[in-house]
């Protein structure tokens, strides 16, 4: 065994691991990278199938992260926020609120014509609150949701009033938002956070649109994604405005409504169907909650170019392009069906995967309300060591300056159609049940039987024996319980994309076999 790995086994505690398995074996050591390659201690090279566990956008050592690091390691390495600003934290929360505000052209035309231009731009996300990871991202949104809804109605409430109720807030079935205990409130997945419930504040779940698994989808298993051949009626929708309606009705509307946009990541890569999330969150903008949207996974392009984005204007501007020219293209989810939330919480991508840092961008109705002499203590009472970090900044600038280029542009586009292309090649085996596309992230679950979506048990560790085997062939990824997971870095070449869901086939093929369903047919 390789020192390194001895000294792991010694001393580190890995995350979302059973370390009782883990010490069974010795663990891969990874000792530097390239792109969508990684090498370990001993010279094996593998490819980075989920981008780090989704966080590398670019790939590994990409010469203009690190100079952009190298260059501010030249001046220094972090000050603090607390009371002092700094350059890069500065120019980044800039172009994240430029980003975090671009619209379509269609859509800003029709704002023209219609009253949802005033109140498009009174959401206009102009503050950024910076922090060192998702659940922090997620954390911030929560406290300050929760204060803004608090002081909002203690002006409308007399003071002779009794108790008022607190504010209550409404996620999706399945979430996952972070480890902290704010954001673990906000999820729903009992495996995770059913040993800290003694610890969390109640928050209330609404149906996730899982249609592959969906008990109001009247339609047959097919060879397809489950979203494509659904048969039902929006039931997903109509409970979503019956919880906000119920709510409502005990006096105490919700305070906001969270969600990851497009796909949920850790319920196991549920995409959901085109319209839903615009239906569900007029729902709650018709019932006064407040917009969190979680873009910890899907943001800075992980969820594809919008097909009406072309990379002209990137090529139009060689030199760096006004903030109304730039070709940011659609970088994140919620803006592909026109929804802008009233906080949006940045992490993983956002450095590339170089460096830790999140951030949260909010609106300045939710800013002003934190605005106040310093004898009313109406200060945001939260913070971080290393909110603002300069080599975190730098980091994340030059990233969003490769986002904007055309070549990057492009090459998420043929990336996206290849990865499609060839996920089709994976329908013919038996254990796959359901292929999720939705950009750059895939999802394929395994099942006993397609035929009967009969899932396997967690204890097989169907989803976990697949991907050691996928390491053996030269791909590494991490599944959700039966979910194999897909999120390769944009520079991902079209035969690394093949070799990657090739992998996948054939880890599926050894590990599960076609012989029992073949004889059972």
């Amino acid at each position: 065994m390789h020192r390194f790995a001895k000294l792991d086994r010694q001393f580190v505690w890995h995350p979302f691991t059973q370390m009782r398995h883990w010490l069974k074996r010795e663990p891969i050591v990874i000792m530097s990278g390239q792109g969508a390659v990684l090498r370990d201690v001993r010279g094996q090279e593998y490819l980075d199938a989920n981008s780090s566990i989704w966080t590398n956008l670019h790939g590994h050592n990409h010469p203009k992260l690190n100079a952009a690091i190298q260059r501010q390691l030249r001046k220094i390495a972090h000050s603090s926020a607390l009371g002092l600003a700094n350059e890069p934290a500065s120019l980044l929360a800039q172009e994240l609120v430029e980003a975090a505000n671009s619209r379509s052209r269609r859509r800003q035309e029709a704002d023209l014509k219609s009253s949802a231009e005033s109140a498009s731009s009174r959401r206009r996300l102009q503050k950024v609150f910076f922090s060192d990871d998702g659940s922090t991202a997620v954390e911030v949104a929560l406290k300050l949701a929760y204060e803004f809804t608090r002081r909002a109605r203690s002006v409308c409430v007399p003071p002779a009033a009794a108790t008022k109720p607190q504010p209550r807030f409404l996620s999706l079935e399945g979430a996952y938002h972070g480890d902290t205990v704010g954001a673990v409130a906000l999820g729903h997945i009992d495996l995770f956070h059913k040993a800290y419930s003694g610890l969390l504040f109640k928050t209330d779940k609404v149906m996730s649109p899982y249609c592959y698994r969906c008990p109001f989808n009247k339609a047959k298993p097919e060879r397809a994604d489950a979203r494509e051949y659904r048969k039902c009626n929006w039931e997903c929708v109509a409970l979503v405005e019956k919880k906000f309606a119920a709510q409502k009705q005990r006096g105490n509307p919700y305070a906001a409504f969270v969600f990851e946009p497009l796909i949920q990541g850790a319920a196991g890569m549920i995409p959901q169907p085109s319209g839903w999330l615009r239906q569900v969150t007029d729902l709650a903008r018709h019932n006064g909650a407040l917009l969190v949207a979680d873009e910890v996974m899907t943001g800075f392009g992980r969820t594809g170019v919008a097909a009406n984005v072309s990379s002209r204007m990137a090529l139009q501007h060689k030199d760096r392009p006004r903030s109304h020219e730039r070709g940011y293209g659609r970088l994140f989810a919620c803006h592909h069906e026109g929804v802008q939330p009233d906080f949006l919480c940045l992490a993983k991508g956002l450095t590339g995967g170089y460096l830790p840092m999140a951030a949260t961008l909010t609106t300045n109705k939710v800013f002003d309300v934190f605005l106040g002499e310093y004898n009313e203590f109406k200060t945001f009472f939260h913070g971080h060591s290393f909110t603002g970090n300069q080599l975190g900044a730098s980091a994340a600038m030059a990233s969003l300056e490769i986002l904007q280029s055309a070549t990057s542009i492009q090459a998420r586009q043929q990336l996206e159609r290849t990865l499609g292309k060839e996920l089709q090649t994976l329908w013919p085996l038996p254990n796959v049940g359901d292929i999720r596309q939705v950009g750059l992230v895939v999802g394929v679950e395994l099942v006993r039987n397609w035929r009967t979506r009969a899932p396997f048990d967690l204890r097989a560790r169907a989803g976990i024996r697949v991907c050691e085997m996928m390491a053996q062939l030269g791909v590494l990824t991490r599944p959700i319980g039966n979910v194999i997971v897909l999120m390769p870095p944009y520079c991902t070449t079209g035969t690394q994309a093949k070799q990657m869901v090739a992998a996948l086939g054939e880890a599926v093929k050894k590990v599960i076999g076609v012989s029992r369903w073949q004889a059972n047919r």
